[in-house]
């Protein structure tokens, strides 16, 4: 079985070709970082643009570097959303142009699905197992039962976790994208010299909230006369430390409810761009040998937006039997992952 994945969501416009044993074939990405860079963030209507004049050459190489043709696959996936409706709608438009001139199945993939199997993918994991989902638009803890089949346990009620990065990182003079820039310059940081408000805390349940860093971050800034690079790095260490100790409290909160759900399963996975971030990962690990969970993260070239899980959605789609989406699907720039 080979799948091609098209993926157009927000600034990366990517292609693979993906197997159902599991075989990345081709993965392709053209980051827009450049496009964007001067804006300090993704601007809708170039990233619209950028996905038109990228993605067909895209397709051309990844099918080359795969060794396929078009009529050697088995379908064509694409996301279908959530994301920005520009973007989606040339990624899903031409993917509905392949399927219908190939005559292969054309399958609507949800964004955040291809974030939550893309473990699946480099890694033997089994259902149902539990899901911390965190990008720069999302912020999520799941149950994931089967392919479809998920149990919202938490989510953040204001900002999510990546856009606290990246929004502490601008006002930090760090550029964009701030994610990266800050977890590098927090190397250097003294954790220990600010505290910001740990929100949601000690609280029952698994929501989170990260809208009061970084208004705590801009006030502190602006009582410096001029910010240091020590003050910067220990500003970044700080942040990173009051983050990675939410999501540490929130998550034991969503085991002992997962594990009382699904008794034996033990399985914890963290997706999503911030499952880049080494620091989270640590503090996850610390707390998946503490409760006897294994940790499974998917490596960092897949951890950001990218083709090949969208294809692997699509091959997870077709193993567990279920149809494809007709020709009249219409991309969605909202879409819970839950319905």
């Amino acid at each position: 079985m080979k799948i091609l994945g098209i993926e157009t969501s927000c600034d990366e416009t990517a292609v693979a070709v993906v197997t159902g044993d599991k075989k990345i074939l081709s993965n392709l990405v053209f980051s827009q970082i450049a496009e964007h860079q001067d804006y300090g963030g993704v601007v809708p209507e170039i990233a619209a643009r950028a996905h038109m004049e990228k993605i067909t050459p895209l397709i051309r190489n990844a099918l080359a570097e795969s060794g396929t043709s078009f009529t050697e696959l088995d379908g064509i996936a694409a996301t279908a959303g959530p994301g920005l409706i520009g973007g989606l709608i040339v990624g899903v438009m031409l993917a509905k142009s392949i399927a219908s001139s190939a005559k292969k199945p054309f399958y609507a993939i949800n964004h955040l699905e291809g974030h939550a199997l893309t473990a699946r993918l480099t890694g033997e994991i089994t259902f149902p197992f539990l899901l911390l989902l965190v990008s720069g638009g999302h912020c999520q803890i799941l149950a994931v039962e089967n392919v479809g089949k998920y149990k919202l346990l938490g989510k953040t009620q204001d900002d999510a976790l990546g856009e606290a990065f990246d929004k502490t990182a601008k006002m930090l003079g760090l550029g964009y994208p701030g994610g990266p820039a800050l977890e590098k310059l927090a190397k250097s940081g003294d954790k220990t010299r600010f505290h910001f408000p740990r929100a949601m805390k000690g609280r029952p349940g698994c929501d989170f909230s990260f809208s009061g860093i970084k208004t705590a971050i801009n006030r502190l800034i602006k009582d410096f006369a001029t910010l240091a690079e020590q003050d910067k790095a220990d500003i970044a260490a700080s942040f990173q430390q009051c983050a990675a100790e939410i999501v540490y409290d929130r998550m034991k909160n969503a085991i002992e409810i997962f594990r009382t759900a699904y008794p034996g399963a033990n399985r914890l996975v963290i997706a999503g761009g911030v499952a880049a971030n080494e620091y989270l990962k640590s503090a996850l690990g610390e707390l998946a040998a503490q409760e006897n969970f294994e940790l499974f993260s998917p490596p960092i070239a897949l951890c950001t937006d990218n083709a090949a899980m969208i294809a692997w959605a699509g091959v997870e789609k077709i193993k567990a039997g279920l149809l494809p989406d007709g020709l009249d699907f219409a991309p969605r720039a909202r879409w819970p992952l839950t319905t």
